[in-house]
């Protein structure tokens, strides 16, 4: 299957660009760490298990240069998102707690577009997915989901799943890394023929350790 993406690449350090520094140290809301004017994405939920809700963040900012506008006006953005994950405290303020810079993907022209969605689960887990939508080139759409839960004292990446269609055939596969019990599944099915019974094959994985959030670009299997 051609997919969309090559394996990841490790990453450098998360913190310590200039973008990343103009989301404010605490707030109250997603609107008093964002600056206004920049599109952003929040989920809250008890990440650190002390029973109050933290804040994840993904801000867009509005710099100039990485903006392209189309002839019919629509504007394109092509900034660096960022990731930023807040503690709640008990007084209703939420408290920065590290803000990772260049691993969210993003689109860097008009050809291929990302859809990154973001939620806290009731089980304190750290849920990011994204879909691809390419212009040309391919028949395939589709995205990874990759799961954090805060433990060790860092996010650990617990879980992987990747999904893959073609918009032609209806041919999909589904990925899938369970880094807690070490198995891997992979099943295969049609989205346009529910007369093909999925099939499913499954794997053992290295017990390596887990890998950190921060440590790697979130753009395929890690």
């Amino acid at each position: 299957m051609n997919k969309l993406f090559i394996s990841a690449l490790l990453a450098a350090t998360l913190t310590g660009t200039v973008h990343a520094q103009r989301l404010k140290a605490s707030g109250m809301s997603v609107k008093d760490v964002v600056p206004e004017g920049w599109d952003f994405k929040e989920a809250m939920g008890d990440l650190n298990k002390d029973g109050y809700a933290d804040l994840a963040i993904i801000a867009t900012p509005d710099f100039k240069e990485h903006l392209q506008k189309r002839e019919d006006g629509y504007v394109y953005n092509f900034n660096q998102p960022i990731l930023a994950v807040y503690w709640g405290e008990s007084d209703g303020v939420f408290k920065l707690y590290r803000q990772y810079a260049d691993i969210i993907p993003h689109a860097t022209d008009e050809n291929v577009f990302y859809d990154v969605g973001m939620e806290i689960t009731n089980r304190n887990v750290l849920k990011i997915s994204y879909s691809t939508f390419a212009t040309g080139g391919t028949g395939y759409t589709g995205g990874p989901t990759f799961m954090f839960r805060y433990q060790n004292g860092n996010f650990e990446l617990i879980g992987f799943g990747e999904e893959y269609f073609s918009r032609m055939t209806g041919e999909a596969e589904e990925t899938s890394f369970n880094y807690s019990t070490y198995k891997k599944s992979v099943t295969k099915h049609n989205v346009f023929d529910d007369s093909i019974e999925p099939k499913t094959t499954w794997y053992d994985l290295p017990r390596e350790p887990r890998k950190k959030l921060g440590s790697f670009q979130l753009e395929a299997y890690p």
